[in-house]
């Protein structure tokens, strides 16, 4: 059954138990009354009936022509006198028979009462002033209860069904209000596979579980989109640098082999040969090394780490990567409470991103130095990365972070232009952001925010 029909089905059962309880509560509470007062009205009616019948025989027809003419007669009423002799009633021939339960509570407690279907009976002991005592019973048919509780019956019951059908209404209109955004939810993500992984769901402005669902998802496709393109980008670079050398060597071997050589052509041949081999093996160290700086694609194991350590890593790898390449670090504006230096992150995944951006700044500064510089304010750790390379045309910045772009003046150099949308996927996932200025022929500043981690993990 599908979730949307639960909703329903709950809340019309919840709903319409509710409304059959309040509507039998009120049946119940004005069937009670009705009942309560109609047995004391017989009452009253019994003791003016002895009042009349017994203490006051001479002035019976005036006293019964003022009753009827203030005090209305109840439909089928019916008055009983039974004399009391010793612990019995005396019951005349011709009168009607009450239940000796009946008779019994009256002798014993005075007042008394009881019903037969519609009719009910309502009693009293009473003792002339001459020192008789009677039993004096009046009966009636309960108007109210035979025919207005009839009507208060039906109009309940009308009402139970028109509340039934609004529950209904109303239930379909709360459960579309509440499944429409997970069923936008799921039609984005049908939208996304292994080609598309930059798209992202939207974010709805209402601070709920379908923000806090969006927001998981997209964490979920900035690791999986992190996994892919660390994948890509090693094997990319495996497959291009690894090919350059392996040509230039089957190149030479081959030269070497087509005719016979004299020595010193051999010995030249050989020396090519290990030179290409030489750089093969150290291009393989490079990208092992890069790897295993990656994301593995199977834990995230989220500790706290410095950045400061972080940064120091991260130049010690670039430079294993190239040794030509020049990176000055300024720690001048570091804080002197080294906790605002603490993040809550992934080692490997960061250093991979500030990897990235640090080898495209030495990479497109054609040796000039690339200063990385690391601060802190109250809430955030701040690295900004600086060179004096080729810089951004600036009618392509809002291109940078699409996979595979490369600007347009990026043709003289090796890349495959994954490295920037890797590194803002890394710091999006850690909370940060990530900031990009760059002018075309003087350079490119990177600045980067991520929170300053508090509390336990």
């Amino acid at each position: 059954m599908k979730i949307h029909y639960r909703i329903i089905y709950l809340l019309i059962s919840v709903f319409f138990l509710y409304t059959l309880l309040f509507c039998g509560f009120i049946y119940y509470s004005i069937s009670n009354f009705s009942f309560a007062d109609f047995y004391k009205r017989l009452e009253i009616r019994a003791a003016t009936t002895a009042k009349i019948q017994l203490d006051n025989p001479n002035s019976a027809m005036i006293i019964k022509e003022m009753r009827q003419e203030y005090l209305e007669k109840l439909p089928n009423q019916t008055e009983y006198i039974f004399p009391i002799q010793g612990k019995e009633i005396v019951v005349e021939e011709g009168q009607k028979r009450l239940p000796d339960s009946f008779v019994q509570t009256l002798l014993t407690e005075g007042t008394g009462s009881y019903r037969e279907r519609n009719i009910f009976y309502s009693g009293i002991r009473y003792m002339t002033r001459k020192g008789g005592e009677y039993i004096v019973v009046v009966s009636a048919d309960n108007y109210f209860y035979s025919h207005h509780m009839v009507y208060l019956r039906n109009l309940l019951v009308t009402s139970l069904l028109y509340a039934l059908l609004l529950i209904v209404l109303v239930s379909m209109l709360i459960t579309r209000t509440l499944i429409r955004p997970v069923q936008q939810i799921i039609k984005e993500v049908d939208k996304i596979s292994s080609e598309n992984l930059h798209l992202r769901l939207a974010i709805p402005r209402t601070k709920d579980s379908i923000r806090k669902l969006a927001l998981t998802f997209n964490d979920m496709l900035n690791r999986l989109e992190t996994t892919f393109e660390t994948q890509k980008n090693f094997v990319s670079n495996a497959s291009h640098e690894l090919n350059t050398p392996l040509t230039n060597i089957i190149g030479e071997a081959d030269y070497a082999l087509s005719k016979d050589r004299d020595h010193e052509q051999y010995k030249k041949s050989l020396a090519d040969i290990l030179a290409e081999a030489e750089k093969l093996e150290l291009k393989t160290k490079a990208l092992l090394l890069l790897a295993q700086t990656g994301f593995d694609g199977k834990s995230q194991k989220l500790v706290r780490l410095r950045t400061d350590q972080l940064i120091l890593d991260v130049k010690e790898t670039v430079q294993k990567l190239n040794s030509k390449f020049k990176i000055s670090l300024d720690f001048s504006l570091l804080p002197e409470d080294h906790e605002k230096l603490k993040v809550k992150g992934n080692f490997y995944l960061l250093h991979l991103a500030l990897t990235n951006i640090v080898v495209n700044g030495c990479k497109y500064s054609n040796g000039e130095t690339v200063f990385i510089a690391l601060g802190a304010s109250d809430t955030h750790v701040v690295i900004i990365i600086r060179d004096s390379g080729i810089g951004i045309p600036q009618k392509e910045m809002p291109y940078i972070y699409d996979p595979y772009f490369r600007a347009s003046n990026t043709s003289n150099y090796a890349g495959y232009g994954i490295g920037l949308p890797l590194s803002k996927n890394i710091i999006k996932m850690h909370n940060g952001d990530i900031y990009v200025s760059s002018v075309e022929g003087k350079g490119t500043s990177v600045k980067i925010n991520i929170p300053i981690w508090s509390g336990p993990l």
